[in-house]
């Protein structure tokens, strides 16, 4: 019934590779013979036989059973959701007009399909009846196992979230606002993505005197992308390779301003690309899809499958943050402030275009570390090859680098993964570079989700890890900054979510758990960032193979928790944006920027800027999976800081640790959240632990 369903081949012969069996190592996708004109195809077959199979169920003469029933809907739909994992993935991290507009013609269709499964009377009485059967007995006298339990419970649940249980005009008004809705989500990102792409700034050979002074590898990067479109000089962009390097060590304010105000804008402007319309009527169709499924607001509908469970716990949760940190997070800021008014450049009034330039510079001269300082000693290649040792490490798997393994572009490389004793694991794919055709971030996704066969053999899952990292150039190798570095981990732990993943049903396997949870492995990950016990087994300087100096390692350590407090003031305010779209109970009609103003006014730091708006560009919440969600980042941050004690207490490579770890990751969404943290860890996590890390009291 999920689309994340997929498999590693289906039978049958045709022209159409997406039709037919995958005949390639371990069932990966053929990119080389997939042609756009493939996926309509594949995707209309997929339904059609997807909604066979559910026709079956609904039709099966047999009393209603786990298996012929809630079992067999998990099964159905492996055509279809192959061909979705794959197209969505890929238009995400290398997507073309021509996508896009499959995208828009594909979406009303799985809609409706979608629709049909969860609104089908018969069907939702079926899987009521098995519900009510197991319900209605005890738990150690059910045959179920407790996989089984949470399959059963998502499963019904599913149905009810989804309108199965309203009356047939009501189930029209479903059917009317979840098509609305998925064009509408689509419709935001594509904004989002292609105003990006359309802003850059050249500065022309005249003006050379304006990038001198930078770093090379900021000049390299920037002639290189001007060369590449055509035009001479220095071309910047708001991919973050190319803006956030800018911004932090240009001088030229004025510059700087431009492309501030284009990129803390996106989506807020009239014409093709304006998204405040489609902001406002997202937030209204939530709620009123809220409403009639007998919620008040969309919050209160998403808080009930989150570890969270409430709005009034989550509004609690980051207040608790808030309240100990934002003092701290203030006086930070008026520390750059003050430093900038002691500098010969000091502007005559601090903006936010000015922060990233001052706050690298204080970072520099108060703590003698610099991105410059470190860089040397992060080349991608070696912060890659760092990740698999420290995954072998903590659980004995091994990568090996793939090159049979057909990718979807150029830049990407495949690896197949195997575990301690030689067995196949999964096979994971890293694309790290930036694109026009590739959305900004970082990600992780999948070609396809770990399950096993009805005759119990495993099918393996294909990981694929997306950055934006500053490309190679024709002198210097790619060199990541600290905080790409912890991104690279904070990706990588995402991906060991999945490559390590256990189990039968691919709903309940890898990252598929609460929004609340899912964060917890990639943000543990970024705790060996720090660690000098990990960075002294590889970290050397990518021209003299020089051990990265004690001193170099004290300072990023010392560093680690600077502007913790505003970092984490500016995360709140982000939950609290999202939360205050998703508690509305009335529609919204306004501006957007008012709106989010409002909502953050608490967490405040910076000044507010005319014409600025993030909510019109914040794809997490309008284009993505985080609606009423986005609290999870600092909620995981709390088990994450907790969790990770644990490795301080016994070693941050003890094997024995990381074996526990493996259980939790490995069980995926087959058991509830905290109890598999529990578990893990001996008790519950309190923010109190996130809260001593961020101001220095651990």
């Amino acid at each position: 019934m999920a689309l994340s369903v997929v498999i590693a081949g289906c039978s049958g012969k045709s022209e159409n590779p997406l039709l037919g069996e995958f005949n390639t190592p371990h069932g990966t996708p053929p990119f080389n013979e997939i042609k756009l004109e493939h996926y309509v195809p594949a995707f209309k077959e997929g339904i059609a036989q997807a909604r066979a199979e559910i026709d079956s169920i609904i039709k099966n003469p047999e009393e209603p059973t786990f298996e012929n029933t809630i079992e067999a809907l998990e099964r159905s739909g492996e055509l279809l959701g192959r061909t979705a994992s794959i197209f969505y993935a890929l238009n995400s991290s290398n997507t073309s007009d021509e996508m896009e507009a499959i995208a828009e013609e594909v979406q009303p269709m799985l809609t409706e399909y979608s629709n049909d499964v969860s609104l089908d009377p018969v069907l939702f009485q079926r899987v009521k009846k098995v519900y009510d059967y197991y319900h209605g007995r005890k738990w150690d006298e059910s045959p179920l196992s407790p996989e089984q339990w949470m399959l059963l419970d998502k499963t019904y649940r599913g149905f009810a979230r989804s309108g199965a249980a309203l009356s047939d005009a009501d189930k029209e008004k479903y059917r009317k606002i979840t098509q609305e809705l998925g064009l509408l989500t689509l419709k935001f990102g594509q904004n989002v993505l292609a105003e990006s792409n359309a802003f850059s700034y050249v500065i022309p050979p005249a003006d050379s005197a304006k990038v001198e002074y930078m770093p090379d590898f900021v000049k390299t990067a920037m002639a290189e992308d001007a060369a590449a479109h055509g035009v001479e000089g220095w071309r910047v962009t708001l991919d973050f390779p190319s803006y956030a390097p800018f911004m932090k060590y240009s001088r030229e304010r004025d510059i700087k301003e431009k492309l501030w105000r284009a990129n803390s804008s996106l989506g807020y402007h009239e014409g093709q690309w304006d998204n405040r319309e489609v902001t406002n009527r997202i937030a209204t169709l939530r709620l009123e899809l809220a409403n009639l499924l007998g919620y008040e607001t969309f919050a209160d509908y998403v808080l009930e499958e989150k570890m969270a469970g409430s709005r009034s716990t989550v509004n609690n949760f980051l207040t608790e943050l808030l309240t100990p940190t934002k003092e701290p997070a203030m006086e930070e800021y008026r520390q750059i402030v003050e430093y900038a008014k002691t500098q010969p450049d000091a502007p005559d009034e601090f903006m936010p275009w000015d922060f990233s330039y001052y706050d690298e510079k204080y970072k520099t001269e108060k703590y003698a570390l610099n991105q410059e300082l470190v860089k040397p000693y992060l080349k991608l290649e070696n912060v890659e090859a760092a990740s698999f040792m420290l995954a072998n490490k903590l659980f004995g798997i091994t990568f090996k680098h793939a090159p049979d393994i057909q990718v979807y572009h150029p830049d990407v490389k495949a690896y197949e993964v195997f575990d301690a004793d030689g067995s196949f694991l999964a096979v994971l794919y890293v694309d790290y570079f930036p694109r026009a055709s590739k959305r900004g971030g970082a990600w992780m996704t999948n070609f396809r989700e770990m399950y096993t066969k009805a005759d119990g053999t495993e099918v393996r899952p294909l990981v694929t890890l997306n950055y934006n990292f500053t490309k190679p150039t024709a002198d210097m190798p790619s060199l990541l900054t600290f905080d790409e570095f912890s991104t690279a981990l904070h990706e990588f732990g995402h991906g060991l979510h999945g490559m390590l993943a256990k189990g039968t049903y691919a709903s309940l396997t890898g990252t598929n758990v609460y929004h609340d949870f899912v964060e917890l492995p990639s943000q543990l990950l970024e705790n060996w960032a720090t660690e000098e016990e990990f960075l002294n087994l590889w970290a050397v300087h990518f021209q003299t193979g020089e051990k990265i100096p004690a001193e170099l390692v004290e300072k990023i350590v010392r560093a680690k928790n600077y502007m913790a407090a505003y970092s984490n003031v500016r995360q709140l305010s982000f939950g609290f944006n999202d939360m205050a779209w998703h508690s509305i109970t009335e529609p919204v009609d306004g501006d957007p920027a008012a709106f989010e103003r409002k909502a953050m006014a608490g967490t405040q730091i910076l000044p507010l800027v005319d014409g600025s708006c993030m909510s019109t560009s914040f794809r997490h919440i309008f284009a993505g999976g985080y609606a009423a969600g986005y609290y999870g980042y600092k909620w995981s941050e709390v088990l994450e800081a907790d969790a990770f004690s644990l490795f301080k207490e016994k070693g941050i490579f003890d094997p024995e640790t990381g074996a526990a770890y493996r259980k939790l990751l490995e069980a995926g969404g087959s058991v509830p959240p905290m109890q598999l943290y529990v578990e893990f860890r001996g008790h519950e996590p309190e923010p109190k632990a996130l809260i001593d890390k961020i101001l220095g009291h651990e």
